[in-house]
């Protein structure tokens, strides 16, 4: 290999069946500007679900690809999104987190913008020129798109952004078996769990979907299962595939052991349990087919939709964003979403899956944080060890859970972004080299 490898952040050899990643790729300032202009720019970013806009009027703050968002429903139930700013000096307008407002009254000055965006009000009107407070300028700046599909809603601060529906491609799919769970629709439950991690966003994007680390990392978890009543349930008996869905997307679909509150009883759940689970499954058969609702109730899946927006939905139903803050620093947002109106038994456990494995304090990711702080800081203090390897599974036709099919999904994609077209070499802002490929036949 020739010397200008060093250089680049994607070694790819298809003829010997090797995929790596540069360390650099994950502690590298100008990196991190790259992604923000070439990948948080540009990319469909997740907003929020319908469902958190009950009424017209409620609305929520939320920061989204490193602006803050206003996310509502106008007086006419239209839901909307704008820049949290006030277009006089830039001000924050909405300052709680979640409400109910007519209007967004900005404290510094006293500007009143409508659920619409609109400017109503501005103090000292007759100090400005006839018809100054009409001016697009002086309404709150929208997102230049906003988009949704199955009630989940979207962002992209690309004006000329492809339609959401081609961008998710067989995202899609996956975002339909979730929104299927529901015979009315799904609600995020509750509010927001917000933690930071001291590693790159990358990091966490490759753990949402990795199919074979819960076995050594979670052993603390399926040890606590053998040792309580759930003795039955263990890492033993999963088994799935792992699939490219387009545009960098991808998931990893399987069968496991557990219990699942969509509709797949597990015995340390008991025989009342059991009769709940069963009448919801079988309205699901009813709705959906057997085929699909054996795939809706009782596979698993670990999707991520390029960038950072992952949803895990084993033993309970989770959303989860992830940005970073620093090359070492992310920050990570999660939601438990469920079937409205379900059955405050199935609610009840389902809640308890949640916080029990994915919640901050659960089994999961606290051994999470910890294995990708440790990661980060193997970055920073073994710069002689240059790579990280995704080679497992490469050459293989059909790919398995196990498999890394579904990182380089993901590396591929990022690549698209931040370089020029494959088998070039490509300079970034501040002059890093980014990419060599090698392919076979080369």
């Amino acid at each position: 290999m020739d010397g200008t490898l060093n250089n680049a952040m994607i070694d790819v050899d298809t003829d010997r069946g090797v995929f790596r990643v540069s360390r650099r790729a994950f502690t590298d300032t100008d990196v991190l500007e790259s992604e923000r202009t070439r990948i948080f720019d540009r990319c469909w970013l997740y907003l929020g679900h319908d469902s958190e806009l009950p009424k017209n009027g409620s609305y929520l703050t939320r920061a989204v690809g490193g602006r803050n968002l206003i996310f509502n429903r106008d007086g006419k139930g239209q839901v909307r999104a704008f820049l949290n700013s006030c277009p006089h000096r830039g001000a924050t307008v909405a300052r709680e987190r979640t409400g109910t407002a007519k209007n967004f009254v900005c404290s510094y000055h006293g500007w009143v913008f409508g659920a619409d965006g609109q400017a109503r009000d501005i103090p000292g009107a007759d100090s400005y020129p006839e018809g100054f407070a009409e001016q697009t300028c002086n309404h709150l700046p929208a997102v230049p798109c906003l988009e949704q599909y199955r009630d989940f809603w979207f962002v992209c601060f690309d004006a000329g952004a492809e339609p959401l529906r081609e961008y998710l491609a067989g995202a899609a799919d996956y975002l339909d078996l979730i929104a299927d769970h529901s015979e009315a629709r799904m609600e995020v439950v509750g509010g927001t769990q917000e933690y930071s991690i001291r590693a790159n966003w990358k990091l966490l994007v490759e753990n949402s979907f990795d199919g074979y680390h819960a076995a050594s990392t979670h052993v603390t978890y399926f040890d606590y299962l053998r040792n309580s009543h759930h003795g039955e349930l263990s890492q033993s008996g999963v088994s799935g595939s792992a699939y490219d869905l387009g545009n960098g997307h991808a998931v990893v679909e399987y069968s496991a052991p557990w219990g699942r509150p969509v509709a797949n009883w597990s015995p340390p759940w008991g025989e009342r349990g059991r009769a709940e689970i069963d009448a919801v499954y079988a309205r699901l058969v009813q709705k959906h087919g057997e085929a699909r609702a054996n795939r809706i109730a009782r596979m698993n899946r670990n999707l991520v939709i390029f960038p950072n927006f992952a949803i895990i939905d084993i033993m309970s139903l989770t959303l989860r964003t992830i940005y970073p803050r620093t090359p070492g620093y992310m920050e990570v947002c999660a939601w438990s979403l469920a079937p409205a109106g379900e059955n405050e038994w199935v609610r009840t456990n389902r809640l308890s899956n949640f916080l029990e494995f994915l919640g901050p304090g659960g089994f999961a990711t606290p051994d999470d944080v910890e294995m990708l702080e440790q990661c980060q800081r193997s970055y920073s203090n073994s710069k002689e060890a240059a790579w990280n390897d995704i080679s497992r599974g490469m050459q293989n036709d059909k790919p398995s859970l196990v498999d890394e099919l579904q990182m380089r999904v993901f590396w591929t994609e990022w690549n698209e972004h931040l370089n020029a077209p494959a088998q070039q070499s490509a300079v970034v802002s501040g002059g890093v080299p980014m990419v060599r490929q090698v392919r076979s036949g080369s």
